[in-house]
């Protein structure tokens, strides 16, 4: 895999963005209820903020994101991931993976955070499978029918492969 860094999106990157969203299932399950579909890419950064998060792109530098996610500060020390979505071109190559361990590293190293947290569709199999290998665990008390809340305390384990 290439090179790739976290930074902040620039107006590139939500129009990559705008661009890996094909429908409004897609749109909702990837960003909630409270983003419509269709929506214009000048729109995300508005559309997706949240008081206390933070919207970063992975990126070799480049080109536009390759991937996208929002840390957002929870429950005190805890640091949820958010809206995490990788580019339809290079899904299965490791990216997201990427994007999950930087995101994880600033949220540990920038914001502190001494656990890390989602939550994930159950039928999301590719996702699942990529959080748990990164030493996310299932909290069943905090999941519902439709998706699985994980938890994650940084350095406690999964691969890093």
């Amino acid at each position: 895999m290439m090179s790739v860094l976290l930074r902040r999106p620039i107006e590139a990157d939500y129009e990559a963005v705008a661009s890996w969203i094909p429908d409004s299932k897609s749109c909702a399950r990837w960003a909630g209820p409270r983003v419509p579909f269709p929506f214009f890419a000048p729109e995300l950064p508005t559309l997706l903020a949240v008081p206390d998060s933070e919207s970063y792109c992975l990126s070799d530098g480049d080109s536009p994101a390759l991937g996208f996610g929002q840390l957002w500060l929870r429950d005190g020390d805890a640091v949820r991931l958010m809206r995490i979505i990788v580019s339809p071109a290079v899904r299965g190559q490791g990216f997201g993976r990427e994007l999950c361990r930087q995101l994880i590293a600033r949220a540990v190293d920038v914001v502190g955070a001494s656990a890390v947290t989602l939550a994930v569709y159950r039928d999301n199999v590719p996702a699942l499978s990529l959080y748990r290998s990164l030493g996310f665990v299932p909290v069943d008390a905090r999941s519902t029918a439709e998706s699985i809340f994980m938890n994650m305390v940084p350095g406690s384990g999964g691969s890093s492969g």
